[in-house]
């Protein structure tokens, strides 16, 4: 049986822990993460939490809708077994109908063949039984290059705890185009400041010969994956070929563990070009909006 329940109605044990052990575990679903960057959530629960769905919901002029949350790339059903396009079928049909608007990104085994869906891509790199020597062999000639000129301008990468010269680096340089609203940095803000409780937050900054800020970049560090949360950059950084060091460094540091380092993909050509350039295999993913109207 599928049973809708309000986030205050879930045993939020029993939900972590189908999230933990699911085929496509994402961070984003723990609800620690729903509970940083969403308004409110809820979730469909099959049986004794054998399969999840988290539903972010808000409120619009009086109009209840299901909604992407900022800083989120997957949600969609979660189990620890196959799941087949019937299930999710069922799934969707439990959502109330007092939801007008139905928006989410599955995850990656949410693979199906049925209408309003529309593919996105994401890039990953498996880091595990790897060395960094044969990862680099998997770097495009072009991408080798650029972390070669890197070295030789003698950048320098520094650990932080801070979000704040990255942030402000993203307004500068990125924010206006993306349009990222003052309640999106204040959600991301809080889902550093809980990660970082939960010793799941890496934040490092890349710095020039001058100790002068290039850029930067949060990742995400669960147990299966390092996700590239959020990144900046300015011009001098793009020149100097910072992200490439950072990136070069990441895979060089985890080289070999039980990761997959999750590039958390982009369907922007350039950015995608980016991401495939360090050996990246590109994953498909799929964003499922419907409008219930009756």
């Amino acid at each position: 049986m599928i049973r809708y329940l309000t986030r205050s109605q879930i045993d939020l044990l029993k939900y972590d822990h189908c999230i933990l052990e699911s085929m496509s575990s994402r961070v984003y679903g723990f609800s620690w993460y729903l509970d940083a960057v969403c308004d409110t959530w809820d979730a469909l629960v099959l049986n004794d939490y054998n399969a999840v769905m988290p539903l972010p919901r808000r409120v619009k002029y009086g109009i209840n809708y299901i909604y992407q949350a900022p800083w989120i790339q997957q949600l969609g059903l979660f189990s620890d077994k196959k799941i087949e396009s019937k299930l999710f079928e069922d799934f969707i049909q439990k959502i109330p109908k007092k939801f007008k608007l139905i928006d989410m990104m599955l995850n990656t085994t949410n693979h199906f063949s049925i209408k309003h869906i529309e593919p996105r891509d994401n890039f990953v790199l498996p880091l595990e039984n790897n060395s960094y020597q044969v990862l680099l062999k998997g770097y495009s000639k072009g991408r080798k290059s650029s972390v070669k000129q890197a070295q030789k301008f003698g950048l320098k990468i520094k650990k932080t705890t801070s979000t704040n010269a990255i942030i402000e680096l993203f307004r500068e340089n990125k924010g206006e185009d993306l349009q990222k609203s003052a309640q999106d940095y204040l959600a991301l803000q809080r889902l550093v400041n809980q990660g970082q409780l939960l010793g799941k937050i890496l934040i490092y900054e890349v710095f020039n010969s001058n100790d002068k800020l290039l850029g930067g970049a949060m990742f995400l560090k669960d147990e299966h994956r390092i996700t590239n949360l959020f990144s900046a950059l300015n011009n001098l950084g793009r020149e100097k070929q910072a992200m490439s060091f950072l990136i070069d460094f990441m895979i060089k540091r985890y080289a070999g563990e039980p990761f997959v380092l999750d590039f958390e993909g982009s369907m922007i050509t350039e950015i995608a070009s980016f991401y495939k350039s360090f050996g990246a295999i590109k994953e498909i993913y799929f964003q499922y909006k419907k409008w219930q109207l009756i």
